[in-house]
């Protein structure tokens, strides 16, 4: 049995990098999602994962936890040039870039929880909101000037690079967070890559919501219409 266990597309940033990625190369592998945030998340994800986090593989009873592990399993079941760039120079850079996003910009994460389907009103601007959006700015525009004269992502070919990048690039949206002309060139190719839209139209079908307050977060049921 092999599945890819998964959190809310909508809302689950750690598992979409992954999830776009496995869509991108073809992965054989059937998609199972686990509502976060309920009472019985915690419970189901223990049974199976030794962290009782999303994102997860599960492939020929072997279990790979951790978007960026994942990632990197996928591109070896993939063979070269499909999940990273051949060229040994951009696929170093090309990591190094999915690894800042892995680790970094903490301000644009907690103000601008990843919401693909919702448009709100822009926060605060604070110095480390604002440090986050110039670096990521610069790191989109720098990354296109020097590898992606080729096409229209990071690197001129779709990557793991733009995967990881995709949920940073919802958030701009999201919240009408402020681009360059070049960066925002780059945010618009991912948004209308095909894979990205069929994710996008599934996380907007999705029946759960979750939400963000003083007291944490909070999950139930959209209401249908009619």
């Amino acid at each position: 049995m092999n599945q890819f266990v998964l959190g809310n597309l909508n809302y689950s940033s750690w598992s979409i990098r992954p999830l776009l990625v496995a869509r991108h190369v073809g992965l054989p592998v059937e998609e199972v999602i686990i509502p976060l945030d309920f009472p019985e998340t915690s419970a189901k994800l223990q049974e199976i994962s030794p962290t009782a986090r999303v994102p997860l593989l599960i492939w020929n009873g072997e279990t790979i936890w951790e978007s960026l592990a994942i990632t990197e399993w996928i591109a070896e079941w993939a063979g070269p040039g499909a999940v990273w760039p051949e060229d040994p120079t951009a696929r170093s850079v090309a990591r190094a870039a999915a690894c800042e996003m892995h680790a970094g910009f903490a301000a644009l994460r907690a103000a601008c929880p990843m919401d693909i389907r919702a448009r709100h009103a822009a926060p605060d601007m604070t110095p480390a909101l604002a440090a986050d959006i110039a670096r990521i700015d610069s790191l989109w525009t720098g990354l296109r000037d020097r590898f992606g004269k080729s096409g229209p992502f990071l690197f001129g070919k779709w990557s793991a690079a733009d995967a990881f990048y995709a949920p940073v690039v919802t958030r701009f949206r999201t919240y009408s967070l402020p681009l360059s002309a070049p960066a925002q060139a780059y945010a618009d190719a991912v948004l209308a890559d095909p894979v990205f839209l069929k994710l996008e139209a599934e996380a907007a079908a999705e029946p759960w919501w979750i939400r963000y307050g003083p007291d944490g977060r909070s999950s139930g049921y959209l209401k249908p219409e009619g």
